[in-house]
């Protein structure tokens, strides 16, 4: 009973995270060290896929593990994985809040965006955005937004992760007037 319990909470954890590495799944799901997590997800084989990613697993349901769960959104390998791996980073690093929604839309008057991920932490939203290669453009448009959503309502913190001491100095920048984290992601592991 405990093993099926402990195989459901992991499919789940998938569902919501949409990928994993097996460091983050033994992190969210206490698997002990590597040999016994590798031994968890290799009996797991019949409901989970899996592929390298800079020579570390990474997990997603399969067609088994989806109808199990009931997920609705088929994941394979793709160019944004190291995107969701470090949004799944940080939402470990946050204590795996229970208010997480990943891919949020927030929308003021006629302007919508798409945050990365949210949550709510001592009735503060927190939105979070994620840089891991996306144009400093793209970046400076998404400060402007949140610049504007501070002006309707400044009850909000902003939460970057990116990947060098550079782009953390320009995001810190940018979003001076912001209330804002950033972490490099190297930190978050």
């Amino acid at each position: 009973m405990k093993r099926q319990q402990r195989v459901e909470e992991i499919l789940l954890s998938l569902k919501k995270c949409d990928f994993l590495s097996r460091d983050q799944l033994q992190k969210m799901h206490n698997l002990g060290q590597d040999r016994n997590a590798q031994r968890v997800l290799s009996n797991m084989e019949e409901y989970l896929s899996h592929f390298l990613e800079n020579r570390k697993k990474i997990y997603y349901l399969n067609a088994a593990g989806r109808e199990i769960v009931q997920a609705e959104k088929k994941r394979t390998k793709n160019t944004q994985v190291n995107h969701y791996l470090m949004r799944n980073d940080l939402y470990i690093a946050k204590g795996k809040p229970s208010t997480w929604q990943n891919e949020v839309k927030i929308t003021i008057n006629d302007i919508s965006l798409i945050a990365d991920a949210a949550f709510i932490s001592n009735k503060l939203h927190h939105f979070i955005e994620i840089d891991y290669k996306q144009s400093m453009t793209k970046n400076t448009q998404k400060i402007k937004w949140y610049k504007k959503l501070s002006t309707y309502n400044p009850q909000f913190a902003l939460i970057w992760v990116t990947t060098t001491p550079y782009r953390k100095k320009k995001l810190q920048q940018l979003c001076e007037g912001l209330k804002i984290q950033i972490y490099l992601w190297e930190d978050l592991n």
